[in-house]
């Protein structure tokens, strides 16, 4: 039998769940300092992108504006271009560093569609692979991710730097 290694994975395994996630993490993200600690990849003036510390695949990316809202119709347009420019920066810094055959790239607004954090709107950028979704995630319940988040997050940050 083959076993399958994912360590990084212990630091949620173990971590204290909380009652549903605060918006607080992306306002805290926003305002450190420590953007290697936080995973952060890409600051612009309007927003920011960080990898998903509990993605669903190696790359998976969340734009994040720095204002929090729970509404599109709350930022400005010069917030809302800044979203999507930094979206196409990280998808096309993706292509570059991982290679992916695909992405699913899109923003859950409130918790019925699936929004974990509900009051900070954010959006993710998923890269995929052919045969990506495979018994491990349907049956098991698990993601094998090939690769660290510090490793993809340098990877993605010299891509985006250029």
């Amino acid at each position: 039998m083959e076993a399958l290694y994912a360590p990084w994975r212990i630091e949620y395994i173990l971590a204290p769940k909380p009652a549903p996630a605060d918006a607080a993490v992306f306002r805290e993200i926003g305002q450190s300092n420590d953007d290697e600690g936080n995973y952060v990849v890409a600051r612009d003036r309007t927003c920011y992108a960080v990898l998903n510390r509990f993605p669903y695949t190696c790359g998976h990316l969340l734009v994040v504006p720095y204002k929090q809202t729970a509404e599109l119709n709350d930022l400005t347009e010069n917030e809302l271009s800044g979203l999507m420019e930094l979206v196409r920066r990280c998808q096309n810094a993706l292509k570059s560093a991982l290679k992916p055959d695909g992405f699913n790239i899109g923003l859950n607004l409130g918790k019925v569609a699936g929004a974990g954090i509900t009051d900070h709107i954010h959006f993710h950028v998923v890269p995929r692979w052919n045969g990506d979704t495979n018994f491990m995630p349907v049956i098991g319940n698990v993601t094998v991710l090939p690769e660290a988040l510090a490793e993809v997050a340098a990877k993605l940050r010299a891509q985006l730097a250029r």
